[in-house]
């Protein structure tokens, strides 16, 4: 049985037609922006949703918006569809780990049954009333008035003491503060009694009788920080709130102490032990502690709990708690937590759709995730991975290569087939896999006698620990899941702050954004095109006078989907182009403004003579980036790809510290070759360059390596092993340096 594909063109896909087997576990890979993820995402999981949809009654179709279609002639063998994406789960602060595996739930529903006293599940969710702390309804967390920034204790009121501008001298509140006569408006506000400090910032409510003439004669007036509190727990979503954030900071609830519940749910316990004592273990001990539970309802609900932890440890996050919330969670961690939610389902005959289940693990954790995707198979269900690491494919039961190029140079087939098919194909992909291609280890060794010391480092699992980086050399951070890495970069940010920082984060990107606007060259095109066609350049913007009126230049109209999420359609209008059609007549070089949007990076450095443009966009290029469109929203960039463009945008910047997360995320072995001579250089300019990475093929090319471990959680936060990557390799509790050791032999 297949998932057979005719003549698929969406986006740089040549025309191309595959047959995929069903029940294996397929491999797509090839260069960043070969077409990958559009024949996965854009192609395969489109078409999947779209049956899906036109298998509801012509009544529920009537209701929903029409989903566009797939620019592929046909896709037969198609079944459910599950995508696993590294997009972070929804960022709503009353959602844990706990409540998005449904853990917690089980775990209520036990606490209910054999309780004492008895309470209902309810009254142990924070997300009811019956259940959430009433200081912090649930969240864990209060709002801290942040003093420095909203008084200066060296003024009077009379001279601006209170910094927000809602009681600036002159306005409304500052007038009511004056006209109540409590205090001294000429007196320094740290000359203030406490009762005084105490009236001005925290007062309740009082309503005010004035008899001074001139004055509104009946007010009200409360403290300046509980006024604050109020506007900022107003559900209406007033446009101060945001400014209003800025004088406070967030703090554990002194009610709750962070457990979210209040104290009736706190109170209940099983054999001496509070449900918040369980949701604050981390997940590996949790599920060995549950055995000490007995009796007929445990029995009953224990192995519900124990099945979905067992399968969030496979996946590597057995260091993360239950009350761990989701918005703290990294990209990598929130596709393991989706992975794990989908282990604990018995369907069979689905379709899964991964994106790079091995992002972000060390090679020792993906290895499990590379057994999880087996048993996912043997269900049996079809897994469809996105993924460059060499281990991955070499346990895939089909491989399919797409290049050879990217961009307007990939959307091809290379080869398709076993590993050993592909192994003597002759493609890219195949020689690295087979050893015919390497990325090759530098000779050369720098050596610096001068280093960067943190001392005593104690943030998170971090167990005292001196660290020594050297300086004007390429430094790996390694060591698995959750052994303290990030834990030692905050540390080592609060003492250098000036650090440059590339990581996974989003880039800030809109759907107007693009690396046109972002590199800055969008605004030096415009004047170009203004001095060419003698218009204004405000006129080629798609942003205002330029834009398309329909879709108000974003160039495709959104359609809710409801529990489906949003999907985007094409504008009817400007089909795509962003303008409107008097803006297209005018033409630089023989292209209008949104043909030359449509150029690569590439392409369109060949294309303008301008050296502004040229210098903008160049750097683009050298991060191997040249493949992308000038116009292409950068909302629609992997992680990897927006990590490249912030550091595109900081090439030429000498004599600094860098600091980049897995800088290899999403990248093919070439493009890794094309990482290595950026990074390389960058340390050649004078910088410092600090990468957390687990890629092999980085880690044996760096001059230094901090190894952590020597696990995750509690159990890591400990230097295992440090030095060049021939000392560390030689290193026995060293996991990394146990898979290094293989790698210098390869």
């Amino acid at each position: 049985m297949y998932i057979k594909i005719k003549g698929a063109r969406e986006h740089n896909l040549k025309n191309i037609s595959i047959n995929i087997p069903r029940n294996q576990f397929v491999v797509i890979t090839g260069v960043s922006g070969s077409g990958k993820s559009t024949l996965a995402f854009d192609t395969i999981f489109l078409e999947a949703q779209r049956d899906y949809l036109e298998s509801m009654s012509a009544y529920a179709r009537r209701i929903m918006p029409k989903l566009g279609q797939s620019k592929v002639d046909s896709i037969e063998g198609l079944s459910p569809c599950i995508v696993i994406n590294q997009k972070q789960l929804a960022r709503n602060p009353r959602s844990t780990v706990g409540t998005v595996t449904e853990v917690y739930t089980f775990l209520r529903l036990l606490y209910s049954r054999m309780g004492t006293p008895i309470l209902n599940s309810e009254e142990f969710s924070f997300n009811t009333p019956m259940g959430a702390c009433k200081n912090c309804g649930g969240l864990g967390v209060e709002l801290k008035s942040d003093l420095d920034k909203l008084i200066d204790f060296e003024r009077s009121l009379n001279d601006g003491a209170i910094l927000h501008k809602t009681w600036c001298i002159g306005s409304r509140y500052w007038n009511i503060i004056n006209a109540t006569g409590y205090f001294d408006m000429n007196k320094r506000v740290k000359d203030y009694s406490a009762e005084e400090v105490d009236l001005l910032l925290y007062s309740d409510t009082i309503q005010y009788q004035n008899e001074q003439p001139g004055y509104v004669q009946s007010f009200s007036y409360e403290g300046v920080v509980s006024r604050l509190l109020k506007r900022q727990s107003d559900s209406r979503g007033l446009e101060s709130n945001s400014y209003d954030r800025d004088f406070f900071s967030m703090a554990t609830c002194s009610s709750c102490n962070g457990t979210r519940l209040n104290d009736k749910a706190r109170s209940i316990k099983i054999n001496d032990i509070g449900i918040v004592d369980l949701l604050t273990m981390e997940i590996r001990d949790l599920k060995e502690f549950l055995k000490c539970f007995s009796g007929e309802v445990a029995e009953s609900i224990i192995p519900y709990i124990n099945k979905i932890l067992g399968y969030m440890c496979d996946v590597g996050i057995g260091y993360l708690s239950l009350s761990r919330s989701v918005a703290t969670l990294s990209n990598g961690e929130s596709q393991k937590v989706k992975l794990a939610r989908q282990l604990g389902s018995s369907l069979t005959e689905l379709i899964y759709i991964i994106d790079e289940p091995t992002a972000g693990l060390h090679a020792r954790d993906a290895e499990h995730v590379t057994e999880i995707l087996r048993k996912l198979v043997k269900k049996p269900n079809t897994v469809i991975v996105v993924e460059h690491d060499r281990d991955v494919m070499l346990n895939a039961d089909y491989i399919i290569d797409i290049g050879p190029g990217a961009g307007t140079y990939g959307g091809e087939i290379v080869a398709e087939g076993t590993v050993e098919e592909i192994k003597n194909s002759g493609s890219l992909t195949g020689d690295f896999i087979s050893g015919k291609k390497k990325i090759k280890k530098r000779n050369d060794k720098r050596i610096t006698e001068t280093y960067i010391e943190i001392k005593n480092a104690t943030n998170n699992n971090l167990k005292n620990i001196d660290v020594k980086i050297p300086k004007g050399v390429l430094t790996c951070l390694t060591g698995v899941s959750g052994s303290g890495k990030s834990s030692l970069i905050e540390v080592f940010l609060k003492e250098n702050p000036n650090s440059i920082v590339i990581d996974q984060s989003p880039i800030g990107a809109s759907p107007r954004s693009n690396p046109a606007t972002y590199t800055g060259a969008f605004d030096i095109i415009r004047k170009v095109f203004s001095k060419a066609t003698g218009i204004d350049a405000s006129f080629f913007t798609f942003n205002s006078k330029g834009a398309c009126e329909e879709c108000g230049g974003l160039g495709y109209k959104t359609m809710d989907m409801h529990f489906l999420g949003d999907i985007r359609g094409e504008c009817e209008i400007c089909k795509g182009k962003r303008y409107k059609e008097e803006v297209l007549n005018y033409l630089y070089n023989g292209k209008n403004i949104s043909e030359v949007l449509d150029l690569t990076i590439s392409d369109a450095i060949d294309f303008f003579d301008n050296k502004q443009i040229k210098e903008k966009i160049k750097m683009l290029a050298e991060v191997g980036l040249g493949y992308l469109k000038l116009g292409q929203s950068l909302d629609t960039l992997s992680g990897g790809e927006a990590q490249r463009v912030k550091l595109a945008s900081q090439l030429s910047i000498n004599g600094n510290i860098y600091i980049l997360d897995e800088p290899t995320r999403g990248l093919h072995f070439v493009d890794i070759e094309k990482l290595l001579d950026i990074l390389n250089k960058l340390v050649d300019y004078g910088n410092t360059v600090l990468v957390v990475e687990h890629n092999m093929d980085v880690i044996k090319n760096a001059d230094w390596i901090i190894d952590m471990g020597p696990e995750g959680g509690k159990n890591g936060g400990k230097i295992i092993a440090e030095g060049t990557p021939e000392d560390v390799a030689k290193v026995e509790d060293s996991a990394t340096g146990k898979y290094l050791a293989k790698e210098l032999t390869r």
